[in-house]
This record gives C-alpha cells, sequence and structure tokens, in this order.
C-alpha cells in the first residue's frame, strides 16, 4: 500500500497505510474532537463563568480591604500619637481623669442593667462589648480625634 490509500468509501486519508493506523487516526481524532468540546461547552456555560468571575471578585475584595484596613488602622496609631504629641499635660491629665470617671460610671451603670435588664438584651450588649475590646485601638484612635477636634473648637470660640 501507498502512503495515500483508499477507505472503503472511496476517500483518501494521507498516511494511512493499513486498518489498524486508520483506527488510530480515527482514535486521536476522536479524543481531539472530545476536547475542543469539553473546551466550547466550558466556554458556553455562562454560569460557570459567572460563579468564577464572583468568587474572582470576592477574594479581589477581601484583599483590597484588608489593605484598606491596615492602611486605616496605620494612620489612626499616626493621628493617636501626633494628637498625644501636640496635647498639653494638663489636658492629658484633665482627660485620664475624665477618662477614669467614665469607666467608674459605666461600671456602676453596667452592674445595675445587668442585674434588670433581660436575657437577649444582655447577650447582645456582651457581643457589642466583645467587638468594642477586639477594635479598642481604633475605638479609642477615634475617640482622641474627637476630643481634640472639640478642644480645638472650644478654644476657636473663645476667641
Amino acid at each position: 500500500m501507498t502512503k495515500e490509500s483508499r477507505t472503503n468509501t472511496g476517500t483518501h486519508v494521507p498516511g494511512a497505510s493499513d486498518p489498524e493506523e486508520l483506527r488510530e487516526q480515527v482514535e486521536r481524532t476522536r479524543e481531539e474532537l472530545g476536547r475542543t468540546v469539553e473546551a466550547l461547552a466550558a466556554k458556553a456555560d455562562v454560569t460557570a463563568q459567572a460563579k468564577e468571575r464572583t468568587a474572582a471578585a470576592r477574594e479581589q475584595a477581601a484583599e483590597k480591604a484588608a489593605v484598606v484596613a491596615d492602611q486605616i488602622r496605620d494612620k489612626a496609631e499616626q493621628a493617636t500619637r501626633l494628637v498625644k504629641d501636640k496635647t498639653p499635660d494638663p489636658v492629658l491629665e484633665k482627660t485620664a481623669r475624665a477618662t477614669a470617671h467614665v469607666r467608674e460610671t459605666a461600671t456602676r451603670a453596667g452592674r445595675y442593667a445587668a442585674d434588670r435588664a433581660p436575657r437577649p438584651l444582655l447577650e447582645k450588649t456582651g457581643r457589642a462589648a466583645s467587638f468594642a475590646r477586639a477594635n479598642r485601638d481604633p475605638l479609642l484612635a477615634t475617640g482622641v480625634l474627637l476630643a481634640a477636634f472639640l478642644l480645638m473648637r472650644r478654644g476657636r470660640e473663645r476667641r
């Protein structure tokens, strides 16, 4: 037989010299066609593509949120240090005394409320307190900035 032989339908198959070789070529062609069909099916599966894009967007958003949270935390720490450095000692002492007084009052109010509050309310306030403890630094920085702003505003009003 030659490199070009005829099939039983009379068409030429380049390079085929015997039926076994033809079967192998047919099998390879089927495998290639199967892979092509799978690739086309994957491209046509809009739902799967949307899920993949959603997952990628969600992951990207989480990464950006973590970066932004770190930046905010750093800025808050810098602002806290700056305010502490620029705040006169008497103001810091007054703030410390006021903080201690507020803490004592809050403790007394908390005990009073705990004695008289219904259980679901106590559970919710417990969760809020846990959140505040977990985010203490940003909350304190915000409080210091607010206090500094109010003190500066009060000083401008007196002029």
